[in-house]
């Protein structure tokens, strides 16, 4: 097996779905916006310094599945991929996913963003496989908490290697392609690491490490 991992956010996507998800929450009148906008300017300051608490972020950021129907998260959903993702997929992510899957790779998008949100967004990518965040369910409802660790930091590599070890699988060669320095747990676990979009302590580190760095942006200012 040779294994292709790829970040999502700000990596294959021009954006981040999570914050994507919670303004069309505001938008659609879900969520209380002054809260949402305070609350998620604080997150995303945390997680650029390295010191998000992701249970913290999670108990907030999954509240709405707790707090809604099935059909009412379903029809969020469906509107949410039309209005707010598509758009925003850059056609060089998708030339780089085919030349992976062109060359036989085994393709996993691998993001902190819960599965309800991305799960969606990897069929439209057309993976094999998503690796994430995954919320608890209690029959059709949502608690509001998560099984497992959260795939983030080093949660990724937890995770990765669960999904590894449950199909018996060992991969011969590995690359993993990311924005955010919250991800070297995993960029130093793989042979090739690539660099896309980076952040400024992830800039550095690729630079330092002769790293090759990637842009993944999308060709027109489509998306609002």
């Amino acid at each position: 097996m040779k294994l292709a991992l790829f970040d999502l956010d700000h990596t294959l996507l021009d954006g981040d779905s999570d914050s994507l998800w919670g303004r069309f929450l505001v938008k659609e009148g879900a969520v209380d916006a002054e809260e949402y906008k305070r609350e998620g300017a604080r997150y995303m300051a945390q997680y650029r310094a390295g010191l998000l608490d992701m249970h913290e972020f999670l108990a907030f950021g999954l509240r709405p599945l707790k707090d809604n129907t099935p059909e009412q998260l379903e029809g969020w959903r469906a509107r949410f991929m039309q209005d707010c993702v598509t758009k925003r997929i850059p056609a060089a992510s998708r030339t780089l996913l085919a030349e992976h899957r062109a060359a036989g790779h085994t393709l996993i998008i691998i993001t902190a963003t819960n599965s309800f949100i991305t799960a969606p967004i990897a069929a439209e990518f057309g993976v094999d496989a998503l690796i994430a965040t995954e919320p608890e369910q209690h029959g059709a409802r949502f608690t509001g908490r998560v099984v497992g660790p959260p795939c983030f930091r080093e949660g990724k590599v937890l995770k990765l290697d669960t999904w590894l070890a449950e199909r018996g699988a060992r991969p011969d060669e590995t690359w993993f392609y990311s924005d955010s320095h919250n991800d070297l747990p995993l960029l130093e676990r793989v042979e090739h690491p690539v660099a896309v979009n980076p952040d400024e302590v992830l800039s550095r580190v690729a630079a330092e490490r002769g790293w090759p760095v990637r842009h993944l942006k999308l060709d027109t200012a489509s998306a609002a």
